[in-house]
């Protein structure tokens, strides 16, 4: 595993780190897009006063901290895997390239010692699970990794009251911040009650009296998208509909179905979608980086 020099000396000295997943790299966005915003959500971090260390793996490399020649590859490279915790030691043994979905990088961030941790959404429990089991492995490795996820809930093309009944199963603590009400990625709203804290200390407090107990699970902060680039809930269930009857029809499952969603949501938006998952990331990272310092102090 290869540290980034910068990172490793935060490291020794406590000072905050936000890590970063590279899946949104490789398989969220075309190029050269993705990689531009891959380089602003790092930018928001510092901004905050925290360093960026986005995951990735190259030629089985595991790398913590992407610098800027490795993000444009991972952007442009074709053929990078998209990995799941299961496919570290596939993508590493066999010296394949690799990008870094949440439980991959919540895995490799608490193996390196970053606490923080922000993405867009979470996977879950897909609509048709009952017959599919079509269930994220973010789910089971977010209650056995012990890192803080700041996330803007799960992906709206989820069944999100089964991925909070799963999330409780599995003893993963969620937290809203300055919001009890679940976020649904696009939009702010969902119906769903969690429980709600209104700072960063008090996640930096909640996190540490979860570890002097002995807890050994993540604690997932559901941070709503900021209220000027929410998406109606309604309109946002017509996109979802639609690109959830298209994937069936086509009979496209597993790995493949998020990555087609997500896509063809942007279609059917007409950018639109695209755009909202920017500014979360942006404000995921933002909040991910003020948390990060909180726990240093």
């Amino acid at each position: 595993m290869k540290v980034r020099e910068d990172i490793l000396e935060a490291l020794k000295n406590g000072e905050p780190i936000v890590a970063l997943e590279s899946t949104i790299i490789a398989h969220g966005m075309p190029y050269p897009k993705n990689v531009e915003i891959a380089i602003n959500v790092e930018e928001e971090v510092r901004k905050e006063g925290a360093i960026p260390a986005t995951i990735g793996v190259i030629n089985g490399e595991i790398i913590i901290g992407l610098n800027r020649d490795e993000i444009e590859y991972i952007g442009k490279a074709k053929g990078v895997l998209k990995l799941s915790t299961r496919e570290i030691p596939f993508c590493v043994a066999m010296k394949k390239d690799g990008a870094t979905t949440v439980s991959a990088t919540s895995y490799l961030a608490e193996l390196a010692g970053i606490s923080v941790f922000a993405t867009g959404g979470i996977g879950g429990v897909h609509r048709g699970a009952s017959d599919t089991f079509d269930i994220s492995r973010d789910l089971d490795e977010l209650s056995q990794t012990d890192v803080i996820v700041v996330s803007a809930g799960a992906k709206s093309i989820l069944d999100l009251p089964k991925t909070l009944e799963y999330l409780e199963t599995k003893g993963v603590l969620v937290v809203g911040f300055g919001t009890n009400e679940f976020p649904a990625f696009y939009t702010r709203k969902s119906g769903l009650e969690i429980l709600k804290a209104d700072s960063e200390r008090e996640i930096a407090k909640i996190y540490k009296t979860k570890n002097s107990l002995g807890i050994e699970s993540a604690i997932l902060v559901a941070n709503p998208i900021p209220k000027e680039y929410e998406i109606e809930k309604e309109v946002v269930d017509k996109w979802i509909d639609r690109a959830v009857n298209e994937a069936n029809e086509k009979g496209i499952k597993g790995k493949a179905l998020t990555p087609f969603l997500l896509a063809r949501i942007v279609e059917i938006s007409e950018g639109k979608a695209l755009d909202a998952n920017i500014e979360l990331v942006k404000n995921n990272a933002r909040v991910a980086a003020k948390i990060a310092k909180a726990l240093t102090q």
